[in-house]
């Protein structure tokens, strides 16, 4: 049988062959055991191998009260691994091995854009992986969970549904990982827009260099704001719950989404103040004077330039 390896491990095989023919046996065996392993190797890090372990096993087991919630649907069936950053969940490895590439990818960029230091991090984030769509509604209703949830992150958990037979996954997982990445950075005080503004615009990047990474021509997206839905920045930085209109609700998505690009691009270290202020409890307008004091004098003056950027269909990356 040909094995069909790459031409670069072909040529990295010959050439100790060739200087080596006179050697003895074993040295040769030594050399090509070394050089299959470390391809072999390597590529189940790259397609995420994951090693099954009991719970038992688990570096960490701490569970939050959702995570026994949802251990407890088809209680027995769950498997359980993990990597360098996190626990996974899940029932099946080939649906669990994707989500830990994408998790650890997400993980490091966030953090890096952040420019936020990790290393000293002693806990893991458990990630709880639904399949279909009964389980993720049962999850739902012990959880009590809004209908329109996707996904979420609570109390350094994060619970997301994975469906099968869907090859493009979505940005689900970015937007948790970084619901996850900004608590533990800055606490649990950054206020809602923010929050969700930051995980849509973070995953949607995310998501998009995860797959140029691997040849595809992804680009990031962003969705304008109906012009009679839209909301005065003065009310949307204000909200402290959900709209309740599940229309409205992806209105406040996408405005927040909006505000975050349009901050960031205008000047990224003004808005790293800007949400390490906020996170701090300050108000928006002290915090807007602190990273934005030179652009915009005041919340009327970044209302003027923001509304026709929101309800633009497209806005560059």
């Amino acid at each position: 049988m040909f094995l069909h390896l790459p031409l670069s491990l072909y040529r990295s095989l010959l050439c100790p062959l060739a200087r080596w023919r006179r050697r003895k046996s074993w040295l040769l065996v030594a050399t090509l055991a070394a050089l299959f392993s470390a391809h072999f190797s390597t590529a189940a890090e790259e397609n995420g191998a994951l090693t099954e372990l009991t719970l038992g096993q688990l570096s960490d087991r701490a569970l939050t009260p959702l995570g026994q919630a949802a251990l407890g649907i088809r209680a027995g069936e769950w498997k359980h691994a993990e990597t360098v950053n996190f626990v996974y969940h899940f029932f099946h490895g080939f649906i669990a091995a994707p989500v830990s590439v994408e998790a650890e990818f997400y993980y490091r960029v966030i953090a890096r854009e952040l420019e936020k230091d990790t290393t000293q991090w002693e806990r893991k984030c458990h990630i709880y992986i639904f399949e279909g769509a009964e389980d993720w509604a049962e999850f739902q209703k012990r959880g009590a969970l809004d209908p329109w949830t996707g996904g979420i992150h609570a109390a350094g958990s994060l619970f997301i549904q994975r469906d099968p037979q869907v090859k493009w996954k979505g940005s689900t997982l970015g937007h948790e990982i970084t619901h996850l990445v900004v608590e533990r950075f800055f606490g649990a005080g950054v206020p809602l827009w923010l929050n969700e503004g930051y995980a849509e615009n973070s995953a949607v990047r995310c998501y998009a260099a995860f797959n140029r990474a691997r040849g595809y021509a992804a680009r990031p997206t962003s969705r304008g704001v109906p012009a009679g839905l839209y909301l005065p920045v003065g009310q949307l930085t204000a909200l402290l719950a959900y709209p309740q209109d599940v229309a409205q609700v992806h209105v406040f998505y996408d405005e927040s989404e909006r505000l975050v690009r349009f901050l960031s691009g205008a000047d990224k270290r003004g808005f790293g103040a800007l949400l390490e202020a906020l996170a701090k409890d300050a108000r928006f307008d002290t915090a807007l004077a602190k990273g934005f004091g030179s652009r915009f004098m005041n919340l009327e003056a970044l209302e003027r330039e923001f509304r026709s950027y929101a309800i633009h269909e497209n806005v560059p990356d």
